[in-house]
């Protein structure tokens, strides 16, 4: 599954993306090898937590190699994990770091760094195969939690649950709404810990913990 994502090259406009960034690198990482092609997903294959972002960030999971890594959105994401005891650290800083998710898989509806941080509808779908997969290969997840409309629309789409139900029995995305589908998975929403939502003040550090609290409880509840 890894070296079928880090192989990719189903959409040209963002594999030249990622080339380039990669090749002309920024500033403050002139001296790093920059990771420059699809990210693949990172956890726990025995995961009961399913984290779905939206895709990786042109000097941050694009640089780095590890998905949600090396950008101020990962730093978010990694404090709360660690915080309710998905991570074994506070902070991920890159592939060889050693930090280990218990229980955890973090993943993205995207793979490749899109401009601008708008990937086109076809690239998502052409993407969407990685995440079926990744649903797949983990049948202990109970709790999905997704970053975005976009990892909403996603996983849902990846999981069958798009097309199983009808439009007004999906469930709808605002910032902490909770569904249980069929079955008994758990979908949580949030919004994404983008700068555009965490510098304005429309995603805080109390709500953004509160969704990975309620994560836990949840997963507590139906040990």
């Amino acid at each position: 599954m890894r070296d079928a994502v880090v192989a990719c090259a189903l959409c040209p406009r963002l594999r030249a993306h990622c080339e380039r960034v990669a090749r002309e690198k920024r500033r403050a990482f002139r001296d790093q090898e920059y990771w420059g092609r699809p990210v693949p997903g990172f956890g726990d294959p025995r995961a009961r937590l399913l984290v779905v972002g939206l895709a990786p960030a042109a000097h941050g999971g694009n640089r780095t190699g590890r998905v949600f890594t090396g950008d101020s959105s990962g730093d978010w994401l990694y404090e709360a994990l660690h915080r309710y005891g998905f991570a074994s650290a506070p902070v991920s800083a890159g592939r060889e770091d050693g930090l280990v998710l218990t229980g955890c898989y973090v993943t993205a509806a995207a793979r490749c760094a899109p401009p601008a941080n708008r990937p086109t509808r076809g690239e998502l779908e052409a993407c969407r195969r990685y995440l079926e997969a990744e649903i797949g290969l983990l049948p202990g997840v109970r709790v999905v939690v997704v970053l975005g409309r976009i990892a909403w629309e996603g996983w849902l789409r990846a999981s069958g649950w798009w097309s199983r139900l009808p439009p007004r029995r999906r469930p709808r995305f605002r910032h902490g709404a909770l569904s249980t589908l069929p079955g008994g998975t758990v979908l949580l929403c949030s919004y994404h810990p983008s700068r555009q939502n965490t510098n304005t003040g429309r995603l805080t550090r109390p709500m953004w913990r509160a969704i990975f609290r309620r994560a836990r409880s949840l997963l507590a509840m139906n040990a």
